[in-house]
């Protein structure tokens, strides 16, 4: 017979296979699958592979355009993090500590975008932001200003592009990090107005520090989801234009796998991207971790 504590670690194993399973068939066999396909070289056509070993990593980091989509990529990230990493914290601690009233419109205002489809957003922007026709052309040319065309101008699409997906991802990230500002002590904050401390270094000294652990996760969340997003309106509207100068890792992934269907290829880049990623996080866990605050 088994004893009490046996029986409960099954029990506990039972509950815990299904999740594991679903996990396992949609998480590790496709990583799996992955890293096998990226030592071949097939176009998901042929009924045969060819073995070529590493050759796919090695034409990989000979191509200047792995160079430039990764350099596309770190831009996107930069941004995504200012807009919806920096922006929201600032907005955050202002409706918190400094606006007493409309709070809640704010809040809805600030969120309502998550909800809305990005393909309609995307499609919305691509309107509004028409170099010849769309509303801000004409506010532009009564103001004596001529606008670039964006989607077709290196750097500048990056930008539009990161703008559009930080509207989709600006609400959650914001709600999240408002969570996070609400719960430091407001005795603490008020404490520090009644010694004349000043509002940044309030934000900076107190706020920052003490809502860390939110903070680093909407660090990472924004680089993960963000990537993401930014795939769909990079799709819709640039396709990975002018001369890749809007694609990033995701994107490019996509792009040799089901427009090229270099599937060999492909996958060498995805498992490339996913180890930097991988060693990005452990770094983060390495060096940042260690000055997150966590209450009690």
């Amino acid at each position: 017979m088994l004893d009490f504590r046996t029986k409960e670690k099954i029990i506990a194993y039972l509950f815990i296979l299904p999740s594991f399973t679903v996990f396992s068939l949609f998480m590790f066999w496709p990583l799996l699958r992955t890293i096998y396909l990226s030592f071949f070289s097939w176009n998901m056509i042929k009924p045969t592979k060819t073995f070529v070993g590493f050759d796919n990593y090695a034409a990989l980091f000979k191509d200047p355009l792995t160079y430039k989509v990764m350099g596309n990529t770190l831009a996107y990230i930069l941004i995504l993090l200012i807009v919806n990493c920096v922006a929201p914290y600032i907005l955050s601690f202002i409706l918190s500590a400094v606006i007493k009233r409309g709070k809640e419109f704010y809040k809805s205002v600030i969120f309502l975008p998550s909800v809305i489809s990005l393909v309609v957003g995307s499609i919305l922007y691509l309107w509004i932001l028409n170099p010849i026709s769309g509303p801000l052309a004409i506010i532009a040319k009564m103001l004596g200003i001529t606008l670039p065309i964006w989607s077709k101008t290196e750097g500048l699409v990056i930008v539009v592009l990161s703008i559009i997906t930080s509207w989709k991802i600006f609400g959650y990230n914001f709600i999240v990090i408002l969570a996070g500002v609400s719960g430091v002590s407001s005795e603490v904050i008020e404490a520090a107005k009644l010694d004349h401390v000043p509002l940044h270094r309030i934000f900076l000294d107190i706020v920052l520090p003490m809502s860390s652990a939110t903070g680093i996760y909407v660090f990472v969340m924004t680089i993960v989801q963000g990537l993401q997003y930014v795939f769909t309106p990079i799709k819709v509207i640039t396709q990975g234009g002018p001369d890749n100068g809007s694609s990033n890792a995701i994107y490019n992934a996509y792009q040799e796998a089901f427009v090229l269907y270099r599937t060999g290829t492909a996958s060498a880049f995805a498992i490339v991207t996913m180890g930097l990623f991988v060693l990005l996080l452990i770094l983060e866990f390495k060096f940042v971790e260690r000055g997150v605050y966590y209450e009690n």
